[in-house]
């Protein structure tokens, strides 16, 4: 786990620029690292050294996409590069200065023996299995409702955290109101799937098994649309990356992975409230134990349906503005995610949304925990792995209920 951060320089004059700071924090600034700046079509724009205080800056000759290359081999011994490698490609909008991230570990994560860096683990893990489940509540309500297993809900998380760059990147929009914007758009989206495709599929007694193939073909269409219009590089948000992580005794955090597992809580606590407490929660609850009797008892289904839907849309942009702070936004975001939704929604029960909270922490923490007897690059393993014993053991899932899966 990295906990060193590369933070942005500050800007200079008018024009196009990439920028940045090599630090951890054990080593403190890094200088004399080489960094080569490289057009979309290859050729050199320039190669500078960082300076004494670990900060680069590289004037562009416009905007557009460029490649950002770091020399490794310059690092001390003793600072290791973290996941993403030693390059990164980014879009430099027109007139800004580009900040660049390169993830850095200095070995301070797991300094203390192997007790502290398991702490570390869980808290990582926990982080990350409920930035999942705010993915995957969504996902658990559909097939609740529906019976429906949505292959594209992956694409709802990438569609969200790409809107939601867009908007605090291109117009310049803070990340909190462009999250806000980009979530009332999710569950646009969400609508717009329900009312445009199942719906209408409902209707015609289109079984479950070619809706499922429905939702894979939706899924790679959506996909690929996504990198033909995003393009396939990773950008990071414009706000909240200048941070160093902070140290909580046996644990450290940055501020925005801090923030992320509050916001996390306080969604998946508002969720539960309202479908426990709630005219439309409970409707929900009923349509999904038992469609027929909740339509004869005066529910109009299809309106369930499309809230569940819109709430869908709007927790996965959510859950992708979250996974975009921590790992950049990226146009296949949320195929990589869809995986461990799907194990935590099976893990926890299928249809149950406090089964999809339960099952989801459960992976992510299972998943980061892993990396003490595994490599961090087959980690994902470790979490299906998981999902095949608890189903051999409780085929219905920890919370689900037999008839459910019967």
């Amino acid at each position: 786990m990295a906990l060193a951060t590369v933070v942005p320089g500050v800007a200079g004059a008018a024009g196009e620029k990439l920028v940045g700071t090599l630090q951890t924090s054990r080593s403190g600034p890094i200088a004399g690292v080489g960094i080569t700046v490289e057009t979309a079509d290859g050729d050199e724009v320039d190669s500078v050294e960082t300076d004494e205080n670990g900060r680069f800056s590289v004037d562009l000759p416009g905007p557009g996409q460029y490649t950002i290359s770091l020399d490794a081999d310059a690092l001390p011994d003793t600072v290791k590069l973290g996941s993403g490698g030693d390059t990164r490609t980014v879009t430099v909008d027109p007139g800004r200065s580009q900040p660049v991230n390169f993830g850095l570990s200095d070995g301070s994560a797991n300094s203390g023996g192997g007790t502290i860096r398991a702490v570390q683990l869980f808290v990582d893990g926990l982080r990350f299995g409920l930035l999942i489940a705010v993915c995957a509540i969504g996902l658990s309500l559909i097939f609740g409702t529906t019976g429906l297993v949505n292959f594209a809900h992956g694409e709802l998380v990438s569609i969200g955290a790409i809107i939601a760059w867009y908007i605090n990147v291109r117009a310049g929009v803070p990340l909190i109101p462009a999250t806000i914007i980009a979530m009332v758009v999710g569950a646009a989206v969400g609508a717009l799937n329900e009312r445009g495709i199942w719906r209408p599929l409902r209707r015609r007694g289109t079984g479950l098994v070619a809706a499922l193939v429905v939702s894979i073909g939706l899924s790679l269409l959506l996909r690929y649309l996504i990198q033909i219009v995003y393009g396939g590089f990773s950008n990071p948000y414009g706000d909240y990356q200048s941070q160093r992580a902070v140290s909580y005794g046996a644990f450290s955090l940055t501020n925005r992975s801090l923030f992320s597992i509050i916001i996390s809580v306080i969604v998946l606590v508002l969720v539960a409230v309202m479908l426990q407490r709630t005219r439309i929660g409970k409707a929900m609850r009923a349509v999904s134990d038992n469609r027929d009797l909740a339509a004869s008892s005066g529910i109009d289904v299809n309106r369930v349906i499309l809230v569940v839907w819109m709430m869908g849309g709007a927790l996965a942009t959510l859950g992708g503005v979250l996974l975009g702070l921590s790992d950049q936004v990226q146009w296949d975001m949320g195929f990589r995610l869809l995986l461990l939704m799907f194990a935590g929604v099976t893990l926890g029960g299928l249809g149950t949304a406090y089964g999809a909270l339960v099952g989801s922490v459960i992976v992510g923490v299972f998943v980061q925990m892993s990396t003490l007897v595994i490599p961090d690059d087959m980690k994902y393993v470790g979490g299906l792995l998981l999902l095949i014993v608890i189903l051999i053991i409780r085929p219905q899932g920890i919370l689900g209920s037999r008839a459910r899966i019967g």
